[in-house]
């Protein structure tokens, strides 16, 4: 099958090819002349008429003139051409004006007993000047026919790709579900909700009876939602890989192009091509390059082309026309700037929302993406799992990646735990700089710094508990401390506190010991400004602001013009956040001078091993008295 693919690609290049040496060709003939004529200039023709070896000269149309020689000329200039028929060819041609031609001619001919006269000859070359003409026409409707393939795609087979008139067509790909797709559920992990949800709309496809017996309706739209990297996409090709109904699959963007109306146009084709085909599925994948609110883009007004896009994307969904068996799957990051009609039911009557993995689901994606590695009997997915807080599923499956190079670039047999550890370490840090250059004051600094996180994080009850610190550098921070947060559904107001204040525990280190500060903290000043913003502006959590919060979940607010506070609360707002930084700040500064001789031998064994972990603090400062709250999971937890 693959020959006969080819073979028509091989033609169309061929055919081409020809073209242009058709072309060439006729050039050549049209304006090339004479091989036996040659160009010459007004001295030799001055030497030719005074030795008398020309036999005419034609000027044509006043500017060429055609010499032609006569027998003597031809013995001289051209002794191997005597066969040559006289006066039929010219001999040689001269570009001249013609006053200056017959100045000359007389010149060179003074005295002469038969002077040589020239002729004078209006000459019309029709063919060449049609072919003149017309040629760069054909070579340009040709180019713009290459052109016009290329932007259509050049798909060919039933989209009707490759035509110039194919440029509306759906791009959509339709999968084969014996060669194109082999993901299906069992290779989705740490999405039990949300892959429920989707295996009921296979379900759907393949028992539609089942539901519609009792009066219920197969619903029109289903909607993934959710940050990225958690799996949406994923969902979607082992939806393809197990419903065996025909999948079509696009992206947002394939819809909108330069030209006006073309999006609408693969709308309709695409829902044209689905009804054919009905039952099936159609994949729309990051739906926000089209969906996008309208009337909100000021510079395009009414006219814009995607805005016409959507309204045709939601006559197909939910208009006057029927289809039925036609199912809209489509996912997105961005569902807060998604237009309301069509988020409504009758379009996307289900709204799934792939969340980040829980401790649960972190595991489980680790059991699905080590099952091709070859592991080492130290290697603990439960572990592993508790030490990737925050990790999507793309994440993780990076985190198997880089620890099977890590194994493999030390030429190990088996990938161990500590190239998983090595790799989050990579994924989270970025590369250690081991042959950075820094002082041994800068190192110094680093090292008080970081114990400064350290010390104030294990002596702060709702400070997330330390699980390594390292001055090495890694990335663009010259030093970093690991952490291993508690996993809240929600939220107080004093866990927010003691974060803040582990947060600024390295620049009151460096106060405390050196009595001046760097400008090291730049990475802790922006956390906890944003902190303190959201605590105030956000949650609510701020007394003389009170309970107002200024947050737009529908994403609106970046299209206003003014803020939805005046002046007056804006400068209490800026008060109110410098004094919740200012306190924490404040209440480091006094846990690190009670603590001064702990923060001391904790810097120092960090200047000397440049690593330290838990262990180590728990030698020094000794167990933290609060313990960890244990977590259950369970399929209902309402807060």
């Amino acid at each position: 099958m693959a020959e006969n693919n080819n073979k028509p690609k091989k033609k169309i290049g061929f055919y081409w090819v020809y073209i242009v040496l058709i072309a060439f060709f006729i050039g050549s003939i049209v304006f090339g002349g004479s091989g036996s004529t040659k160009e010459t200039t007004m001295t030799e023709l001055s030497k030719m008429l005074r030795e008398q070896d020309i036999a005419k000269i034609e000027l044509v149309n006043g500017r060429t003139a055609e010499i032609y020689l006569n027998e003597q000329g031809m013995r001289k200039y051209f002794p191997n051409e005597r066969q040559q028929v006289f006066g039929k060819t010219p001999n040689y041609i001269l570009k001249v004006s013609e006053d200056r031609l017959y100045s000359k001619v007389d010149e060179a001919q003074q005295g002469l007993a038969n002077p040589i006269e020239v002729i004078p000859v209006e000459r019309h070359n029709w063919g060449a000047e049609i072919i003149s003409w017309v040629l760069p026409l054909l070579l340009l409707i040709g180019f713009w026919i290459f052109i016009t393939r290329r932007m259509s795609g050049g798909a060919g087979g039933g989209m009707g790709g490759g035509q110039i008139f194919s440029i509306g067509k759906s791009k959509a790909q339709l999968y084969d579900q014996e060669k194109d797709n082999k993901t299906t559920f069992k290779d989705v992990a740490g999405l039990e909700e949300a892959k429920e949800e989707v295996m009921e709309i296979v379900d759907f496809l393949k028992n539609p009876m089942r539901y519609t017996r009792l009066g219920g309706k197969i619903p029109k739209g289903v909607l993934l939602v959710g940050p990225p990297g958690t799996g949406k996409t994923l969902l979607a090709k082992s939806v393809a890989g197990e419903a065996n109904v025909p999948f079509f699959s696009i992206s947002g963007s394939d819809f909108v192009e330069m030209f006006v109306g073309v999006g609408a146009s693969r709308v309709r084709d695409l829902f044209k091509q689905a009804k054919e085909k009905s039952p099936c599925i159609i994949f729309i994948d990051e739906i926000d390059a089209i969906g996008r609110a309208r009337g909100k883009n000021i510079m395009s007004g009414g006219n814009d082309e995607r805005e016409s896009t959507l309204n045709q994307l939601l006559t197909e969904m939910d208009g006057f026309g029927t289809n039925s068996g036609v199912i809209v799957l489509a996912a997105t990051n961005r569902a807060d700037i998604l237009d309301k009609a069509l988020m409504r039911a009758g379009r996307f009557d289900r709204q799934i929302y792939v969340e980040l993995p829980d401790l649960n689901g972190r595991r489980e994606i680790f059991e699905v993406h080590m099952r091709g590695l070859k592991l080492g009997n130290d290697v603990d997915k439960e572990f592993l799992a508790k030490q990737t807080p925050g990790f999507s599923g793309a994440d993780i499956a990076n985190v198997c990646n880089e620890a099977a190079l890590i194994a493999a670039r030390k030429n190990k047999e088996n990938i161990e735990k500590q190239d998983f550890l090595d790799a989050i370490d990579r994924i989270v840090g970025g590369l250690e700089k081991k042959n950075s250059v820094i002082t041994q004051s800068e190192k110094k600094v680093i090292a008080f710094h970081e114990a400064g996180h350290a010390t104030t994080s294990w002596m702060l009850e709702h400070a997330h508990p330390l699980v390594k610190v390292t001055i090495v550098p890694r990335g663009k921070a010259l030093g970093a401390a690991w952490y291993l947060p508690d996993e809240r559904q929600i939220t107080t107001k004093e866990q927010m506190y003691h974060e803040m204040i582990a947060t600024l525990g390295g620049r009151a280190a460096e106060q405390i010991i050196f009595g001046q500060i760097s400008t090291g903290a730049l990475n802790d000043l922006e956390k906890v400004s944003k902190q303190a913003h959201a605590m105030v502006m956000y949650y609510g959590l701020d007394e003389t602001i009170g309970n107002v919060s200024y947050y737009d979940s529908t994403g609106q607010q970046e299209y206003s013009f003014q803020k939805p506070f005046s002046e007056k609360t804006a400068e209490k707002i800026d008060a109110e956040v410098s004094k919740l930084i200012e306190s924490a700040y404040q209440e480091a500064l006094r846990i690190l001078n009670e603590h001064k001789e702990g923060l001391t031998q904790l810097a120092e064994k960090l200047i000397d091993k440049e690593v330290i972990f838990t262990d180590d603090l728990v030698t020094i400062f000794g167990e933290r008295p609060w313990k960890q709250e244990e977590r259950t999971f369970t399929k209902k937890d309402n807060a």
